[in-house]
């Protein structure tokens, strides 16, 4: 299996900078997911890496080979690189059966007739497509060609695979059993994936370790999902992996207030790095806040949503509207809140930025 390298890798479209002195090391064995919004640069990252496009500078390496090198002159042909990838629209030819489709990489390569059998059969195998493999494409739904090119990206190499925005045209369900199907097939594997997108919960749910990338192209953080969610570097992190509620604050001598047209008390000890005379917000989750009886901090329920496993309410707090999240098994163990009510919010996991900051662009 095939770590991966990037050593300061610049990349322009003319005069506009996708990527600038950028560097990551993805271990080999591992799920790496790669997220940001759009246009900062994931997909151009890794078109790079495959060699469909040329960095202005830099370094690249998969495994030891250094596929890549401005400086050395060295460019290998993608075909050469012994990347499997799978694109957003999964690209399986109409015209071919599943079967066909699986073997066209290795074809191209003249690879062994006899191999070819082998690896295509065990490819099958592992995206559970056996059965289909003299189906057109056109007789498979869109979780079936998904398979179909993991399958065909199986073949094409079992040291690395990319997956560039691979669940974005599926249903919520079926999008839910394809992060499965990929987590049980890179275990049984082991093969390198690095998984491309923007969909923060599915790089949640599915990657070993996560790459969080701004609007601009630089690595904001690296780290577990664990590390990226009770962790984050900076606001754009905690902003963009899930919903977020950035609330004003104001220091006074006797604690910390919210400032929402006017003063209410938080009931927490002022943070040490909260400094006189510069004005900060509190970040806060939906599912971080809580309802207390005995609170300073008041609201009025604007509106409350079941949504199964979960409670969603919005709330007016002074000139401000936040969002709160509530378990429902924790709502059957208390009450139920309803709409138009007044309640006293407090406040669990905190994180403290300071103001003015440029808008969080997502």
């Amino acid at each position: 299996m095939a770590s991966v390298k990037f050593e300061n890798i610049t990349f322009r479209y003319g005069s506009n900078t996708i990527l600038k002195d950028y560097s990551l090391e993805i271990d080999e064995s591992q799920i790496m997911g790669i997220v940001g919004p759009s246009g900062c640069g994931k997909t151009t990252l890794i078109r790079c890496l495959c060699g469909f496009i040329k960095p202005e500078k830099g370094n690249i390496y998969v495994g030891k080979t250094c596929v890549y090198s401005a400086d050395k002159r060295i460019n290998i042909a993608p075909e050469k690189r012994n990347i499997g990838v799978v694109f957003q629209d999964y690209a399986v030819w109409p015209h071919m059966t599943v079967y066909e489709n699986i073997i066209y990489p290795m074809k191209k390569r003249k690879v062994p007739k006899q191999e070819i059998t082998k690896r295509a059969d065990y490819a099958l195998s592992q995206v559970r497509m056996t059965e289909y493999k003299k189906h057109l494409p056109s007789q498979l739904s869109g979780g079936q060609q998904q398979r179909v090119a993991i399958a065909r990206a199986l073949v094409s190499s079992d040291q690395l695979i990319v997956l560039d925005e691979p669940i974005t045209n599926l249903d919520l369900k079926l999008r839910e059993e394809m992060l499965e199907e990929i987590r049980s097939i890179q275990r049984n594997t082991g093969t390198t994936f690095i998984y491309i997108t923007h969909d923060q919960e599915a790089a949640l749910k599915l990657c070993d370790k996560i790459a969080i990338m701004d609007v601009h192209g630089y690595i904001c953080q690296t780290g577990t999902d664990e590390e990226i969610i009770y962790k984050p570097s900076n606001r754009f992190v905690f902003s963009f992996m899930g919903v977020s509620n950035f609330i004003p604050l104001l220091k006074k001598q006797d604690g910390l207030y919210i400032d929402v047209g006017e003063h209410m008390k938080v009931n927490h000890e002022v943070p040490a790095e909260i400094k006189d005379n510069v004005n900060y917000v509190m970040g806060i989750r939906p599912m971080d806040i809580l309802f207390s009886e005995n609170s300073a901090v008041k609201g009025i329920i604007k509106s409350a949503t079941f949504l199964g496993s979960q409670y969603n309410y919005f709330i007016q707090l002074g000139n401000r509207e936040i969002r709160v999240q509530r378990n429902t098994l924790d709502t059957l163990q208390s009450r139920e809140y309803m709409e138009g009510e007044a309640v006293g919010l407090d406040f669990a996991r905190v994180f403290y930025y300071e103001e003015p900051l440029e808008e969080v662009e997502s």
